[in-house]
């Protein structure tokens, strides 16, 4: 199946060119929402305490 043929993550209706991979700008920002929401997340080994390597804030 190619990435055209698959349908939009959010309603299963057909890709638009304009929002590909989704529908729709309704289903764009459904998808953005989620994630800003932390619905979606990427899973880590790193704990939520580990902050080594990051930068300190300056001040």
């Amino acid at each position: 199946m190619n990435a055209a043929a698959k349908p939009c993550p959010i309603c299963g209706e057909p890709p638009d060119v304009v929002f590909n991979p989704f529908c729709s700008k309704r289903c764009k920002h459904i998808d953005l929402h989620r994630w800003f929401g932390e619905t979606y997340r990427v899973e880590t080994q790193d704990s939520p305490d580990d902050m080594t390597g990051l930068p300190e804030d300056e001040e």
